[in-house]
């Protein structure tokens, strides 16, 4: 990540994420179509261990909580792509001002 520019999704791989399938969902990450400018990284706990699989987008700081790997799509395409995060999944803590679709 040498590109002062470039955006990454940090996927929380400690263990109470991964026993709601966090792994699934970096592997996810991993095989999906991303902007050149995205990379994927895994990481330990990000400390939102009761809202997991966490997923954390940088340099925004947009953070997701409890995506599945069917997440995956929607966020590529209208957060990474589109440029608009998806409020379905943003984690009401973190982003407390945007309303949900759920």
């Amino acid at each position: 990540m040498n590109n002062l520019s470039s955006r990454c999704i940090l996927v929380c791989q400690h263990s109470s994420c991964r026993a709601f399938g966090s792994s699934q969902v970096l592997f996810a990450f991993q095989l999906a179509k991303l902007p050149p400018d995205v990379v994927v990284m895994s990481t330990g706990c990000q400390g939102q261990c009761s809202s997991g699989p966490t997923v954390r987008i940088t340099p925004e700081e947009i953070w997701y909580c409890r995506v599945q790997p069917q997440d995956v799509a929607i966020i590529v395409e209208q957060h990474l792509y589109g440029g608009n995060p998806v409020t379905a999944k943003l984690h009401p803590r973190i982003h407390p001002n945007f309303s949900r679709d759920i």
